[in-house]
């Protein structure tokens, strides 16, 4: 089994689920008894999340760069990154280590061509909705159009996501508005949602939507499990 490197704590409460899903992937796949081996590098997001409110994306790039390069020394066989969102400096991180990065936009995208959707709505924290690192990425490999709400509604979402679910907070306004927004998404034409932020699938659930709703966590976790399993070859390593 190759050794899986996570990196995680943005939030921990979706790091927590990565975790639990991995492990499940594996004892679903090998038995009972068995378990993901995986080593796990858990940043603080406080400074984190200054560096992305400030624009300072070089900083949080560098910090990825050494958790990852931390997780390689440790023995790790590849990353898989516990966010959507720091997905925007996926070319630090695969320039900072010689491990293959699971690309968290090839889980999504290969979730949404499985499902057999052509045009998807993308929930996630505002800098994944408004900024073009996963939209141009799922555009150009899935050939997906791919749709976000208005930036009010994007402004809500985000607000509700940082002060509530990264902190475990779920509250039933909160989820009228994902299901507000995701009834807006379908009427643009989405036939399915991207949940492209970890933590939404804390809050939202299959029948708050009228068309498939696709978790990136758990497609992520998904292809960290083949991933460990060698069913292929490098997934997602960035060239």
């Amino acid at each position: 089994m190759r050794t899986i490197g996570l990196i995680g704590g943005m939030s921990w409460e979706s790091t927590a689920t990565y975790y639990r899903l991995v492990n499940q992937g594996i004892r679903d796949r090998l038995g009972p008894l068995r378990s993901a081996e995986l080593l796990l590098a858990s940043v603080d997001f406080g400074p984190i999340e200054a560096d992305m409110r400030a624009g300072a994306w070089d900083a949080v790039g560098a910090r990825m760069a050494d958790a990852a390069r931390r997780l390689e020394a440790g023995g790790a066989e590849c990353i898989v990154l516990c966010t959507n969102t720091i997905h925007c400096v996926a070319p630090a991180i695969a320039s900072g280590s010689a491990l293959p990065l699971l690309h968290i936009g090839d889980a999504a995208g290969d979730g949404a061509r499985h499902a057999g959707l052509r045009t998807v709505g993308l929930l996630g924290t505002g800098f994944t909705m408004r900024e073009p690192f996963l939209k141009d990425h799922l555009a150009s490999h899935f050939g997906l159009r791919v749709l976000v709400p208005d930036e009010q509604r994007q402004a809500q979402l985000h607000a509700i996501i940082f002060e509530e679910l990264c902190a475990g907070i779920l509250r039933e306004p909160s989820r009228a508005a994902f299901r507000e927004a995701m009834a807006g998404l379908v009427a643009m034409g989405a036939e399915g949602i991207l949940l492209a932020c970890t933590e939404i699938g804390l809050l939202v659930q299959p029948g708050d939507a009228t068309v498939p709703l696709l978790d990136t966590t758990a497609l992520h976790a998904a292809q960290a499990v083949a991933f460990a399993l060698a069913e292929g070859p490098a997934m997602g390593q960035l060239s």
